[in-house]
């Protein structure tokens, strides 16, 4: 499917908001975002059973230098540039606030990926960030991982879980959302600063 006709499904898309609608300047990225929700299942499967030794565990308080490891370990090879642009105090009042929460997957005591949820917005979740390290990718634990996290989600008061991709996600990212049971909303395109030229 190509661009234009994925961000005609959308709500609110005009012909202006399609991908590539005019060249771009010296500098400059387009990026295309799909946002997908999820309302509270009426019974959750639970995720599938592995024979590894796997354990998901919460970082509670993550360090800012931990956190940033996950972050730039995970998100270095899709582009993830929004929280290297925060200071360490900006990053520590998110990750460190008590309605966010830092799920680290291991296999065999080696960090695996990890997954954000954050309860910030009362009677809804965002997975915030989601993503496994590149040694892990192609494994099944990606699936096994989402799995997890959407009935962890849903284990308090929400009724809404939602999370948004983008172009320079890993490429089978909004696939994996929506065989995970998301629906994708609403896409929407912007103009940014390539950050690979800030560094």
């Amino acid at each position: 499917m190509n661009g234009d006709s994925k961000v005609s499904r959308f709500p609110g898309a005009s012909a202006d908001d399609a991908p590539g609608a005019a060249p771009l300047p010296a500098g400059k990225l387009e990026m295309i975002i799909t946002y997908l929700e999820m309302a509270k299942p009426g019974a959750l499967r639970p995720a599938p059973h592995r024979a590894e030794a796997i354990a998901i565990i919460r970082a509670r308080r993550p360090t800012v230098s931990f956190y940033r490891y996950l972050y730039d370990t995970v998100g270095g090879p899709w582009m993830w540039f929004e929280r290297r642009k925060m200071t360490d105090r900006e990053l520590a009042r998110v990750i460190q606030d008590p309605l966010v929460e830092v799920y680290v997957m291991s296999l065999d005591g080696v960090p695996a990926g990890y997954a954000e949820l954050d309860r910030r917005q009362p009677g809804e979740v965002e997975l915030a960030y989601f993503g496994l390290m590149p040694e892990f990718i192609g494994r099944g634990l990606g699936r096994y991982l989402l799995e997890w996290a959407v009935a962890r989600a849903f284990e308090d008061d929400a009724v809404r879980l939602w999370v948004h991709t983008c172009n320079f996600d890993h490429p089978g990212a909004l696939a994996v959302y929506q065989r995970g049971g998301f629906r994708a909303y609403r896409q929407e395109r912007q103009v940014i600063d390539d950050p690979r030229e800030a560094g």
